[in-house]
């Protein structure tokens, strides 16, 4: 497959270390009697550890592409290799049993308690009782539900949030190198499904598995992925790239179309201050006095110190008014290393507030950001995507 930008679909793994798990080759499928295929003569890497967003329009191949990875469809042609290895090479229930599964509200057996439903696939791998117990108890602790509290509730009786933590633990029961997620948080509220996505990229940090994730949201796509292919009309993709690089570069008008208004406000979500450089802004130790405080402020520039203690870590401002050492100033809660410019910016309007501390992950003292040098650190993560730079990755 082509793309209309001239991009094959392996071009970001190009410029990632991570070997390929999941490759498609030429991959096209068609159902008697449609005279456009579903897909396409797809061409697309998957690499290791990394999560894939298959997004776009109703009806453009993105969860036929996913059913085609798991043989829960057989492809018309093409090939499908995981890990190296021809999918079509393996008995497709022994495939499925070694590739998470999970789709909208979970899929949980109703007729089974919760520890059951983890235990699927462990018991069908033969795990013996102890080994299984442990597993469903461990990942019961890793999404976030106390073993003893949940595992002997039924479907019924859990939220709809809870229902989707479990099916991905239930997902992740074999310790599968694959996860396949059709929509998994699209019955969820907005409020809580921010909360599971959150949780499910905190989730992915520790487990690290390869995952694709069909969405039919752009933002969550941008959210969620590490790469992102954009499916649109006969399962043709597009453009396949990173969040980024999508965001700044629209392969084509379709995609452009797709992302909508507002790609530069997307791209504050998924720049965080741990990767800039941040401004330097006048410190003095607490133990200053009036006579420190008002050189300080000279040499620096500025009215409102930032007060560091012994650590350099930030405790309050103080203000020189005229020279004149004023009250000290409570500090707001300092932006980490994983703070977004989405974040950044959004805290600062919410306090009324022209600047704010910005910490490393100790909690000591990196430079303050301001309303006006927000846009240059803008400025600063446009130039990493444009020279192809990943490491302002927001995931």
């Amino acid at each position: 497959m082509t793309m209309t930008n001239g991009k094959t679909g392996r071009t970001p793994e190009q410029r990632d270390d991570a070997p390929a798990m999941i490759r498609l080759e030429a991959l096209t499928k068609r159902y008697p009697g449609q005279r456009q295929a579903a897909v396409e003569g797809l061409d697309l890497d998957v690499p290791e550890g990394r999560i894939v967003t298959f997004v776009g329009p109703s009806g453009c191949g993105k969860t036929t592409t996913m059913k085609l990875i798991n043989r829960l469809i057989e492809p018309t042609s093409g090939r499908i290799h995981l890990d190296g290895r021809d999918v079509t090479e393996v008995p497709a229930h022994v495939l499925r049993r070694n590739i998470g599964y999970t789709i909208q509200q979970g899929g949980l057996f109703p007729h089974r308690t919760v520890a059951d439903n983890i235990a699927t696939v462990p018991r069908l791998l033969g795990w013996d009782r102890a080994r299984t117990a442990a597993r469903v108890d461990e990942l019961l602790e890793l999404v976030g539900l106390a073993p003893e509290t949940y595992r002997r509730r039924y479907p019924k009786q859990l939220s709809g949030g809870q229902q989707q933590r479990v099916g991905v633990a239930r997902a992740l029961g074999g310790d599968p190198q694959v996860m396949l997620m059709d929509e998994p948080f699209g019955a969820i509220d907005p409020l809580n499904r921010d909360a599971l996505q959150n949780e499910f990229l905190r989730i992915q940090a520790e487990v690290r598995k390869t995952i694709v994730f069909v969405t039919h949201d752009i933002d969550e796509a941008v959210k969620m992925g590490d790469r992102i292919a954009i499916f649109g009309d006969g399962g043709v993709v597009h453009q396949y790239d990173t969040p980024e690089r999508i965001l700044a570069d629209p392969a084509d008008d379709f995609v452009s179309g797709f992302i909508g208004a507002g790609a530069s406000v997307r791209r504050l979500s998924l720049t965080r201050l741990g990767g800039l450089p941040v401004p330097e802004w006048p410190t003095v130790p607490d133990s200053a006095d009036g006579e420190e405080l008002t050189a300080a402020a000279r040499r620096g520039g500025r009215d409102h110190l930032l007060v560091l203690d012994g650590e350099r870590r930030p405790t309050g401002w103080v203000r020189v008014d005229d020279g004149a050492p004023g009250d000290r100033l409570p500090l707001l809660t300092p932006l980490g290393p994983d703070t977004t410019l989405f974040d950044a910016l959004d805290r600062m309007l919410a306090a009324n507030s022209t600047a704010l501390a910005v910490v490393d992950g100790d909690g000591r003292y990196r430079g303050v950001v301001q309303m006006d040098s927000v846009r240059e650190l803008i400025n600063s993560a446009a130039a990493h995507h444009r020279s192809g730079s990943d490491t302002l990755q927001g995931v």
